[in-house]
């Protein structure tokens, strides 16, 4: 019995011992199973990451060309940096030029056995999962430069655009992977020294101080190699957080993270006890020193137009070679045909004679309950208050603060009052930018009053662009008025239809034409009589004489011409334009005076010479568009009747102007003086200025200050006393416009009228039958005072 119970107990205690290794066998096997099936998820994840499956991941082509990006610089004719295409304001730095106290506090604060990890710290990492990061992070600095480098992409401004950090637990997981994975191949790719300094050079420090050397600049104004011990301290402190550690916006804060810098330092055996205990008790020293805003000064307005024109090459050369670049990093060299002698020789003259008609203006302005507008005289039916909340409405729609205010759903009514309420802003003055309280109304009713410029100056004979200023200040007026901006360009059209009746008619300087009142059906324009040749008729620009031109060739021909010379926009089809109806762009009016100087050859007016890569190959050269608009005997005829506008007609105010060279050139007024032109044309530069306001209903008064003599004319001239000044520039006031070989010494008014029957226009027996004026002078003789020929000195 006793037997059969001990074999019923070592039965149970063998099953029991049993049932135990069975479970520790069932145990290891779920820990190893658990543990393999981790290891084999871990490295899937890792996998999976590598190849983009959770975001993408960057080339290794990337991680061998991190986005250390290089500012396209655009290059002027005499070797002048005039601007940078630029995503961030940076000056790289290298290694050797880092102050070694700057390395130190770098590992001290962010990774102090950078030396010794190969991208991975794994104690560091091991503490941030076990304390949640409460001890301190686990990123090296390999993985921080990991995550500066590939989190951001750029757009094609130029801009940043943040792909973002996850907000969830599992999306930093994978983030933080994709920083471990990166991290690992970029310490194969470079040394420890190249990995400190990618770190420094492409960390934001803010202010637009992107990267340590503008950092040094914007906060201490120094270079990076002379920072002391406190100050490369205080910026490795602003690595934690470069708004909460910022010494220009939280100094107190700025002291303290930099005291605990210098204190790990010392801890970590950088520097003693008694230099930490020396900068401990000393305040942050600032010295504060902005960056200049990019895109500010006159130049902006050119690079705004280059920006264009740049990237459609770059587009073109892209599909024809496969090969893409990008204007923000790449290092483009952009060589282009401005002088930056002239273009600062422009900017000169357009602030000295702005500055003087801005006063003049202000003063005219004050007191007027609706400054700066006034109605035009066809407008009787629109009382000026409507015109003025008219303007100011639209303006105020086109605003950002509108469009936010709109988006949160404020009625209109409610957006007004809001724009009504007074607030600290910034507004433009000739003296600097001025911070005060002022309603975003006024602020735009404020702005309204400046008077706005533009000005592009060529070579005739190149097309090469040597000035070009599209207004007064790029940060408060972004809109460019060389050729952006299309104004009513008055009288300076009326060389088109001089033009074009002397290549279709057989005109010449010395056809007679009745400056009596001229009406046609709705179309009155009043003259002062008498019969006037052509030469006189342009120089004191006698609209009436205009009128019967383009009567006599059709508004047809003009535009024409007017096309033919360059002319792109849109002009209405009617005879109306001959007095300067049509709204023109200064890019387009220079071109089209330039081919009168050049032989009648239309040469596109160009602002690239060449663009190269950064490794000097070309991408693009410029090779000039050249056409044949009329005979040089007709160009050249123009050139003599404009220089009469000069010597002795509208145009005469340059010679008191201490200008005394040849000159031919055109003014222009518009309607109620709301646009002042002046085309002038020396033998080696053509330059036109344009002068008004954003809105038409803001203007002088006056013509006598009003008009294109006054307000456009001296900038012209302003400009061109500097440049004949510059020896180096080549250009003298001895220079001569050159007559064409197939004119004579004594080639004159019949041998041009003879000359059209041989080129394509009308006999010199054309009868040029023009209508009957209204002062009832007979057409018979209108029409024979248009056959009489006088000889003409075309030297004079």
């Amino acid at each position: 019995m006793e037997s059969t119970n001990k074999k019923k107990i070592n039965t149970s205690n063998t099953i029991k011992k049993t049932s135990k290794k069975s479970f520790i066998k069932k145990c290891l096997l779920w820990f190893w199973g658990i543990f393999f099936a981790g290891l084999l998820a871990f490295i899937l994840l890792f996998v999976l990451t590598i190849y983009g499956f959770f975001g993408e991941m960057p080339d290794v082509r990337d991680l061998e060309n991190p986005e250390i990006f290089v500012a396209s610089e655009i290059i002027s004719s005499d070797g002048v940096v005039l601007q940078k295409f630029e995503k961030e304001k940076r000056i790289p730095v290298e290694y050797k030029d880092l102050p070694q106290a700057l390395v130190y506090a770098l590992m001290a604060k962010e990774d102090e056995r950078f030396r010794e990890h190969s991208g991975v710290d794994k104690k560091a990492l091991f503490r941030a999962v076990v304390f949640g990061g409460k001890r301190g992070g686990g990123s090296t600095l390999t993985q921080q430069l990991a995550k500066l480098l590939f989190t951001q992409k750029d757009d094609d401004d130029g801009n940043f655009a943040y792909k973002g950090v996850s907000k969830n637990k599992i999306g930093r997981v994978f983030q933080k992977i994709k920083e471990i994975i990166i991290a690992v191949q970029l310490e194969k790719l470079y040394t420890k020294d190249e990995i400190i300094t990618l770190y420094l050079n492409k960390f934001d420090f803010l202010f637009s101080a992107n990267g340590i050397a503008t950092a040094s600049k914007v906060y201490f104004n120094k270079d990076t190699k002379n920072l002391n011990l406190s100050e490369c301290a205080t910026l490795v402190a602003m690595l934690e957080n470069p708004r909460l550690n910022n010494p220009k916006i939280n100094p107190e804060n700025a002291q303290k993270r930099r005291d605990i810098v210098l204190k790990l330092m010392t801890e970590q055996g950088y520097i003693t006890q008694e230099e930490y205990a020396s900068i401990k008790e000393t305040p942050v020293k600032l010295d504060y020193r902005p960056v200049k805003e990019i895109g500010e000064g006159y130049s902006a307005y050119f690079k705004y137009a280059l920006k264009k024109e740049v990237n459609d090459i770059l587009s073109d050369y892209e599909k024809q070679t496969g090969k893409k670049y990008n204007l923000y990093r790449d290092g483009l060299k952009i060589y282009v045909t401005l002088d930056s002698k002239m273009q600062k020789y422009a900017e000169e003259a357009i602030e000295k004679h702005v500055k003087y008609l801005q006063n003049i203006f202000f003063k005219e302005q004050k007191g007027r309950k609706y400054a700066p507008f006034y109605t035009y005289a066809d407008q009787k039916d629109r009382p000026i208050e409507e015109v003025y909340n008219n303007l100011m409405k639209s303006a105020m729609r086109r605003t950002g603060r509108y469009k936010n205010l709109k988006a949160k759903g404020l009625s209109e009514e409610d957006i007004i009052k809001e724009f009504k309420k007074p607030i600290e802003l910034q507004i433009f003055t000739w003296k600097g930018d001025r911070d005060t309280i002022m309603s975003p109304w006024d602020s735009i009713r404020y702005h309204k009053h400046i008077v706005q410029a533009g000005l592009m100056a060529i070579e005739p004979n190149t097309g090469n662009i040597k000035a070009w200023i599209g207004g007064i200040n790029w940060k408060h007026f972004q809109y460019d008025h060389v050729k952006q901006a299309q104004r009513q360009v008055g009288s300076t059209f009326k060389p088109f239809v001089y033009a074009t009746a002397i290549k279709t008619l057989n005109y010449t300087p010395c056809t007679q034409i009745s400056n009596a009142t001229y009406s046609n059906k709705s179309w009155t324009v009043y003259g002062k009589g008498g019969n006037p040749d052509l030469r006189h008729a342009l120089a004191y620009s006698q609209n009436a004489v205009t009128a019967r031109l383009i009567n006599a060739t059709g508004a047809d021909a003009v535009i024409q011409m007017a096309k033919d010379l360059g002319v792109e926009s849109r002009i209405p089809r009617n005879n109306t334009i001959a007095l300067g109806s049509a709204d023109l762009t200064i890019y387009e009016m220079v071109g089209a005076y330039s081919t009168f100087a050049n032989y009648g050859n239309y040469i596109k007016p160009e602002m690239i010479w060449r663009i190269e890569d950064n490794n000097g190959k070309v991408i693009k050269e410029y090779q000039p568009q050249i056409r044949e608009v009329m005979n040089e005997i007709y160009a050249y005829t123009m050139i003599d009747l404009m220089k009469g506008v000069v010597d002795f007609g509208t145009g005469k105010r340059l010679r008191g102007m201490g200008i005394k060279a040849e000159i031919a050139g055109k003014t222009g007024t518009t309607n109620k003086n709301a646009d002042g032109w002046f085309i002038g044309i020396a033998p080696k530069l053509a330059t036109g200025v344009w002068v008004g306001w954003e809105d038409r209903y803001a203007h002088f008064a006056s013509t006598s200050i009003g008009q294109g003599s006054s307000m456009a004319l001296p900038i012209w001239a302003y400009f061109m006393q500097k440049v004949y000044a510059d020896k180096k520039l080549g250009i003298s006031q001895e220079d001569k416009f050159i007559k064409p070989e197939t004119m004579g010494a004594n080639f004159g008014c019949d041998d041009l009228a003879s000359y059209g029957a041989y080129d394509g226009g009308y006999s010199s027996s054309q009868n040029y039958d023009i209508e009957e004026s209204v002062d009832n002078t007979p057409k018979e003789t209108i029409n024979s005072q248009l056959k009489k020929k006088d000889t003409i000195n075309f030297d004079n």
